[in-house]
């Protein structure tokens, strides 16, 4: 009889420990690229987080730096963060993307838009659902996005136009290669670039290539110009994959010429101290991921929006280098 009873005790105390580790409520994890980290979320008043979408155009080391700035703009909020990006530049895989998101309910999605006549429709049907859109680095204006979050393509290629003039003094030849021929930002900066040029210099434009986000084309591409124009006197990479190819290319043949870009990717930063990379138009990436948080934080409340967050852009050097980059 007292073994009877002390079962019984036994099998007592292990239903009420099991019952009350079954009610633990189970936690939502975030979810992200393998190139990214996972979002951290903080403990606040809030119950249910915010689900923010993150797109990219592609894979890369510079998103990854984006990513860790919106992650800590993040913190002090109820936030979960979404991260997506295709391996490489592909239009197709984005618009999916933003297909899932909207299907997932998200409070909010901000993207780098790769096409923007492509993603029009994609990013009505989000706002029509009730989720704000905010377009970062590159702009979809014909659609219904809630701002834009960037700087003016038109007059950074302006600043390069004025860059290059200083540099060679007004006289000389350059090459340019870009990565998609119908992106609008591309297009605008190299008309702020051919205007200035054309206006302003006698400096001519030997070729122009684009390499449409495909790493071993734009390494192709450089050493191609490179062996037929072997007198050029400056490379202007205009994007983020042509700059990190070129300081490929550079390092592989030990050039000593002018290599000026646009985005301050941590690849550039290590050339541009190495004296690979003359200068760089920054578009003050580092203030982003502020930007982001603020802007889906304030659509999601249904406040009027800014249209456009301008964040300007700067020449940087190794001599005016400052604790942010």
């Amino acid at each position: 009889m007292r073994m009877i009873k002390w079962l019984t005790i036994g099998c007592i105390m292990l239903l009420i420990l099991t019952g009350c580790k079954g009610s633990t409520p189970s936690t939502q994890e975030s979810f992200s690229t393998s190139s990214t980290p996972k979002s951290t979320m903080s403990n606040t008043k809030h119950s249910d987080p915010l689900i923010f979408g993150i797109i990219y155009p592609m894979t890369h080391p510079f998103y990854e730096m984006i990513t860790d700035s919106i992650e800590k703009a993040s913190k002090p909020y109820s936030i979960q963060l979404i991260v997506k990006a295709p391996d490489e530049i592909n239009l197709e895989q984005q618009m999916r993307m933003m297909e899932t998101m909207i299907a997932q309910k998200v409070n909010g999605i901000a993207i780098d838009p790769i096409d923007p006549v492509a993603l029009t429709p994609i990013i009505n049907k989000a706002a029509q659902a009730g989720i704000p859109v905010i377009c970062f680095e590159s702009d979809v204006p014909g659609s219904k996005r809630y701002s834009f979050i960037g700087s003016d393509p038109l007059k950074e290629g302006t600043l390069m136009g004025q860059i290059i003039d200083r540099n060679l003094k007004g006289r000389g030849m350059i090459m340019i290669e870009g990565s998609l021929s119908k992106s609008p930002q591309i297009s605008l900066r190299l008309d702020g670039l051919l205007q200035y040029l054309k206006q302003k210099t006698e400096i001519q434009v030997l070729e122009m290539r684009y390499h449409d986000g495909d790493n071993e084309k734009a390494i192709s591409d450089l050493e191609v110009m490179i062996n037929e124009h072997p007198h050029f006197d400056a490379l202007v990479p205009m994007d983020i994959v042509s700059s990190s190819n070129a300081i490929l290319v550079w390092k592989s043949q030990g050039l000593k010429r002018y290599a000026i870009t646009f985005g301050m990717t941590p690849d550039v930063k290590e050339a541009l101290l190495n004296g690979q990379i003359s200068s760089v138009i920054s578009e003050n990436e580092h203030l982003w991921g502020d930007k982001i948080i603020e802007q889906l934080l304030t659509a999601s409340r249904n406040a009027p929006s800014s249209t456009w967050i301008d964040t300007g852009f700067q020449e940087i050097k190794q001599s005016n280098m400052d604790v942010e980059y």
